[in-house]
């Protein structure tokens, strides 16, 4: 396994360690952070935790505190702890966000869901799943030809949009975890955001589900295994809602 990708599930295995204890420290508000979200005690020291282990690969740029190190021409995209309020909330849908960017291209990427432990790679030669039990274990990534729903964050703030993808019977949730989100893009039957494009956010997301269909402009992402879902979606979102 890649020494960046190797380090990066060293983080993910020491913030889930630090997760399980649910000291009240995670739970405490801090400042507002770099990205203008108010930081939880968790996102600080899953970053702090993140910054040890992912530093010697590149310049670090999370969302708590923006760039961390000199920039130069090889960049940690970092979300330490994406779906943060849903951890605070105990829903069982966060993680971390990792993406190692050279000369402006992607080329590893890693997200993690610690509430079940699940984990997606990407590099130039390899993608899979694995877990954080058993991280020596790769299981292939194949699509889910029965997917039922799609995944469309930031739902709630798209009242009109919801009642036209409802009139077309395209059913979603709304876990609100991004990059989460994109990483399960297989196996669902789409993913859909609209809203501000925030790198730390989509980096390691898009990344991992580039073998997909996908589009992405400074308005919306879309992703989906299924070119006719795909353009359906397109065609509501483009021509019935914008």
């Amino acid at each position: 396994m890649a020494g960046f990708i190797h380090a990066a599930i060293s983080a993910c295995l020491e913030i889930d360690a630090l997760v399980n204890k649910e000291s009240d420290i995670l739970f405490t508000l801090h400042d507002r952070g770099f990205g203008g979200d108010i930081s939880n005690g968790i996102d600080l020291h899953a970053e702090a935790i993140c910054y040890k282990h992912l530093s010697p690969f590149g310049s670090v740029f999370s969302e708590e505190s923006g760039w961390m190190s000199p920039e130069s021409t090889i960049t940690i995209m970092l979300d330490p702890i994406d779906g943060s309020d849903n951890f605070v909330s105990k829903f069982p849908y966060y993680g971390i966000s990792i993406a190692r960017v050279v000369g402006g291209k992607t080329t590893e990427a890693l997200v993690c869901n610690l509430a079940n432990g699940d984990i997606f790679v990407r590099t130039a030669k390899e993608y899979f799943r694995t877990t954080l039990k058993n991280s020596a274990h790769k299981d292939e990534i194949i699509t889910n030809l029965y997917a039922k729903i799609g995944l469309f964050e930031k739902a709630i703030e798209h009242p009109e949009l919801i009642k036209k993808l409802m009139l077309h019977k395209l059913k979603f949730r709304s876990p609100g975890a991004l990059a989460l989100s994109l990483a399960y893009a297989p196996y669902v039957k789409y993913v859909l955001f609209l809203g501000t494009m925030r790198p730390y956010d989509i980096q390691a997301g898009l990344y991992l589900s580039e073998h997909l269909h996908v589009f992405q402009d400074d308005r919306y992402i879309l992703i989906s295994a299924d070119k006719e879902i795909f353009e359906q979606i397109r065609m509501i979102v483009e021509k019935e809602y914008f």
